[in-house]
């Protein structure tokens, strides 16, 4: 079949396309709302300065290594879970929801420790600027008591998400970034009779909306009683066999994003050590291409979702067939983000309070994140899609850690450190992993090691 017939299969299938749309929307409109809530979040702190913006950054990369090792734990979680909703078996969905909630919010804590009692080491790590790591502490020992919060929420999410009950967490951050936006503006600069805090503002801002999204999801859920209302007990009686499976499917997805969080961290180090302008240059551009990057993210998931809903119910033939179906359509609006991305560029770095030569070197990045997303967006939807949804969670380990650990991260010290080359050639240089991914993903793809039920 050539791509022409494929794509006329494609749009035919309806049964495929409401199913995609039906989850891959609102899962792209909550993390497009997530994302322009942190662009906004750039653009408010950014009035205080471009060192404000930089060490606002730099601390957050505490979060994304955080926010990352929980979105493997749920991806972890979300592929059994997956396959458990298609055979029908609730009481192990519930299990698994246990699982996810033991290790998320368990992880927050090995986070929360040094964020409170020693935040100028953490951001030492990746600045010796005495100003970012000070105004970096004041924010990092506030927000980080989001994690848990954030760890309780995202593991009911990826558990919704696998029984395809997504709209009400879309619902919910509805309202927690309405909060937080309102919050931001108030501490911030001392509005609405609050008082004027600055960074520490907006992390309470952050804090204060986390705690009502996390609380707002718990009623919806227990109050509409969905697969995820479960009691204490259902959640942790948890027998050996169970939790063997649970390790042998997820472990190898944590280690896969804490790898990868901790591999992308190493970027920042390198781009600290730049300076505060091509800090705050690459802060902008990551915050804009979080934007773009929403709808391959709602894409991926509803890949994972449905593959894994297919293959638990054993029909492997389907699941290939929809398989190819999410690598074309993946395909296609690759082409149109591009195009959107590049017309809007000058746009958006408008929007942003910095000097001419920050612009210039937001310009520079963007044209380079432009170029690469084709390959990046192939291994989104591949890799946290169509491998970890047959349980093939070791290839995407392997993928995503050597992309990271032997490509980008040699790069970005021989371009930054090394060579000393401006940050747009860094970057650029440190995006060549996702060339590497992509060929070694879809051989891998190709050999059908995915292709499995493991329920």
């Amino acid at each position: 079949m050539n791509i022409w017939e494929r794509t006329k299969a494609m749009f035919s299938n309806k049964a495929f396309m409401r199913k995609t749309i039906s989850i891959a929307l609102p899962i792209t409109v909550q993390a497009l709302l997530n994302n322009v809530l942190n662009m906004v979040d750039t653009l408010m702190i950014g009035q205080l300065g471009e060192s404000t913006i930089a060490a606002v950054g730099l601390a957050n990369k505490v979060f994304f290594v955080f926010s990352l090792l929980v979105f493997g734990i749920c991806s972890g979680s979300g592929i059994l879970a997956a396959q458990y909703y298609g055979e029908d078996d609730i009481p192990n969905l519930r299990r698994v929801l246990g699982m996810a909630l033991l290790l998320g919010v368990g992880a927050s804590a090995l986070f929360i420790i040094p964020a409170i009692f020693i935040p100028g080491s953490v951001m030492r790590i990746f600045t010796p600027s005495s100003e970012a790591i000070a105004i970096g502490s004041a924010y990092l020992m506030v927000v980080c008591l989001s994690y848990p919060f954030t760890a309780i929420t995202q593991g009911y999410i990826s558990i919704l998400r696998a029984a395809n009950q997504v709209m009400a967490p879309v619902v919910i951050s509805m309202v927690s970034i309405f909060v937080n936006v309102i919050l931001n503006y108030s501490l911030i600069f001392g509005k609405f009779g609050m008082p004027r805090l600055g960074v520490t503002g907006a992390a309470l801002a952050t804090l204060l909306a986390r705690v009502i999204e996390s609380v707002s999801l718990l009623c919806v859920i227990y109050l509409k009683k969905s697969p995820a209302a479960a009691r204490f007990k259902e959640m942790f009686s948890l027998s050996r066999p169970f939790v063997g499976l649970f390790f042998a499917t997820a472990a190898p997805v944590i280690a896969n994003e804490f790898m990868w969080g901790l591999g992308v961290t190493i970027y920042s180090l390198v781009y600290g050590r730049m300076g505060d302008g091509p800090t705050a240059a690459i802060t902008i551009c990551q915050s804009v291409e979080q934007v773009y990057q929403v709808v391959f993210q709602g894409l991926s998931a509803a890949t994972a979702v449905i593959l894994g809903n297919i293959l638990g119910s054993g029909d492997l033939k389907k699941a290939e067939e929809y398989a190819k179906n999410f690598i074309l359509l993946q395909f296609m609006v690759s082409l149109a983000a591009m195009a959107v991305c590049a017309g809007s560029k000058e746009f958006l770095i408008g929007m942003f309070s910095v000097s001419e030569e920050v612009a210039g070197f937001v310009r520079a990045c963007f044209t380079a994140f432009i170029l690469y997303i084709p390959a990046k967006n192939f291994n989104f939807v591949n890799i946290v899609g169509i491998l970890r949804s047959g349980g093939d969670t070791k290839a995407a380990l392997f993928l995503d850690t050597t992309g990271v650990w032997l490509i980008g991260i040699p790069l970005a010290f021989l371009g930054g450190m090394v060579l000393q080359l401006p940050i747009y050639f860094v970057y650029a240089m440190v995006m060549a992993e996702e060339v590497y991914k992509l060929v070694l993903g879809f051989i891998r793809y190709r050999q059908k090691k995915w292709l499995r039920k493991i329920v």
